[in-house]
């Protein structure tokens, strides 16, 4: 059984088209007008080997934090529903990647209660592209998919000093702990409350 969902967003600031295949091959698109942004959400898709399509319009124009929250609202929501019950998932997983001197660990737990730690404290400068990208939204982006997903997770950077390859490590370390938690491991919902 394939475990997909869709989503569709629409506020005053942006219009979010959003689709997550849990089970797919790493086939992502992604649009939002943040072409760093866009970047990271295409690591997380594929490292994640999920098949992802993001579309957003927002009012980046104004500023990239409404774009980047209501993106990871999307995805956490659509993430949780295509999760379903959780049947015989591993449940929590562990990760860290390096990227070149910056290393990021993640811990979670796909719990239901929906709880984020962010210890990722990059030097703080922009991210250079058209339009630039404040490395500080990427909190707003992990609490809002954590929160609409209703999972446990840790980001700790454990040393780096490059902006870009700080947040590429988390991203990527947060998509492969994705991956292991959602691995379908037997039949036996991995919680003594009986659901997740």
């Amino acid at each position: 059984m394939t475990r997909h969902a869709q989503r569709q967003r629409t506020t005053k600031e942006t219009q979010v088209d959003l689709a997550v295949n849990v089970d797919g091959s790493g086939q992502v698109e992604v649009a939002t007008g943040l072409p760093f942004f866009d970047h990271m959400i295409a690591q997380l898709g594929k490292h994640a080997r999920f098949d992802l399509t993001v579309k957003c319009e927002g009012d980046i124009d104004i500023d990239a934090h409404h774009t980047v929250e209501d993106v990871g609202i999307a995805l956490g929501e659509a993430f949780g529903e295509a999760l379903g019950d959780k049947q015989g998932v591993r449940r929590f997983a562990s990760m860290t990647v390096p990227l070149d001197e910056a290393a990021v660990e993640v811990v979670l737990d796909l719990s239901g209660r929906p709880f984020l730690h962010y210890d990722i404290d990059p030097p703080g400068e922009k991210i250079l592209g058209d339009p630039p990208f404040d490395p500080q939204l990427c909190e707003e982006f992990w609490r809002a998919f954590a929160t609409a997903a209703g999972i446990t997770l840790h980001l700790v950077m454990i040393r780096g000093r490059n902006t870009h390859h700080i947040i590429e490590a988390s991203f990527k370390a947060v998509a492969r702990a994705l991956y292991d938690s959602v691995h379908i491991a037997d039949e036996v919902l991995p919680s003594t409350k009986g659901v997740l």
